[in-house]
């Protein structure tokens, strides 16, 4: 008999996690999703950049499948005639104190295989970002921009193709486990499958309650809300320019991104949003789960000032503005103009610690994705190889 696996959630893992089943296991699959399209939340919301595995600790789990996922990824947009362009990344300090950081950025980086890595001074930096400044940089040419939302949609159609289905506008709203599979209530249909894979995101809790395994991290939804570069200032960066990343803090820092379209991205920041879509500060309809987890709590006591600093920015242009020309100095606040913004569903424990590997639990016939942010686009091809292989074997 053909397994038959759920997926819960249509971003670009889930998605991604669905066409691998049903190519190496030529299971049944179903894909289960709440919104009326695929990519609705992080997959649709995030700036594009294909990373390219410059920041993650040798050996771990975001390490190995970014450095895997990215030759899958641009392998999948060349076959499939996506759009994929390696404009290249600058991490560039501005003080001499960035510069030891930097340096041991650049040896991670090749410890992870990343190709082409170079360590560039003040002047070699300003010809790969003429209007850019500091007093070193690495270079990464091989680090790209795509467009996953247009992925997402891709594999959906292979999912279709090769038999599957992708059930737009289905909620999950309960789910019972079985010794021999797992029910679902999605909609207003009853759905029995021999495993259920939950790739969630931000709704990752509720569905997790929902079979039963609360599990010991939360996510904990941030905001990193855009602005975008208008008119004549796009021409001021050719690619991607990122700050030294602060280790306590490896997702924050105003970066300057350019998009598949031509524009250019300036951002994100990093706000603590009250609900898992909070695209905007209106929104405080999950607060009570958000704020009810310790490690909310404990997360907030223990990084308030940055917080302070991250609101502030999000609230006051002239403090985004700054962020920016710390590397490109000849921006003005006209220049700016506000964009999207994006919500990133991250893992904190219940000590305020935050989870920074990707984490996949399995519990009987349930598989949890409990924590996937960045990169997780960039990896998802991987991740979905990493997630077929230990979704338990059917016996019959």
């Amino acid at each position: 008999m053909t397994e038959k696996i759920g997926i819960v959630g249509a971003g670009i893992v889930g998605l991604a996690v669905a066409r691998e089943l049903a190519t190496t296991r030529g299971a049944e699959v179903t894909v289960l999703e709440k919104e009326s399209r695929v990519a609705a939340h992080q997959t649709g919301h995030n700036s594009g950049v294909v990373h390219a595995g410059i920041y993650y600790p040798p050996g771990s789990l975001k390490a190995r499948l970014c450095r895997e996922g990215v030759a899958l990824l641009k392998d999948y947009c060349a076959a499939n005639e996506l759009p994929y362009d390696e404009v290249g990344k600058l991490v560039i300090a501005s003080t001499g104190a960035e510069r030891p950081r930097l340096h041991a950025l650049a040896e991670r980086a090749r410890a992870n295989g990343v190709p082409g890595i170079a360590e560039l001074d003040a002047l070699a930096l300003r010809e790969i970002e003429p209007h850019a400044v500091g007093v070193g940089a690495i270079h990464s040419p091989h680090t790209a921009i795509c467009d996953f939302a247009a992925v997402a949609r891709r594999l959906a159609l292979d999912v279709v193709e090769m038999g599957g289905s992708v059930r737009l506008s289905h909620p999950v709203r309960a789910i019972r486990e079985r010794s021999a599979g797992v029910q679902v209530l999605a909609g207003r249909r009853r759905f029995t499958f021999d495993r259920l894979v939950v790739c969630g995101g931000l709704g990752t809790d509720a569905v997790a309650r929902m079979a039963g395994r609360p599990g010991d991290v939360r996510i904990v939804p941030f905001r990193g809300e855009f602005y975008a570069l208008r008119g004549a200032a796009k021409d001021l960066v050719r690619g991607l320019i990122y700050p030294v990343p602060d280790p306590r803090y490896p997702f924050l820092g105003v970066h300057l991104t350019r998009q598949t379209d031509g524009g250019v991205l300036v951002g994100p920041n990093a706000v603590l949003a009250l609900a898992y879509e909070g695209y905007g500060w209106r929104n405080i309809r999950n607060f009570r789960q958000i704020l009810g987890w310790p490690g909310t709590i404990r997360l907030a006591r223990r990084h308030w000032r940055t917080g302070l600093k991250e609101i502030r920015g999000s609230l006051i242009k002239s403090a985004f503005l700054k962020g920016a020309q710390r590397y490109v100095p000849e921006l003005t606040a006209a220049d700016l103009t506000r964009a999207r913004s994006g919500v990133r569903a991250q893992a904190v424990a219940r000590d305020g610690g935050m989870v920074d590997d990707f984490v996949v639990d399995v519990h009987d016939n349930v598989v949890l994705v409990r924590n996937a942010p960045s990169p997780a686009a960039t990896s998802s091809l991987a991740i979905a190889r990493h997630i077929a292989g230990i979704v338990p074997a059917l016996v019959r």
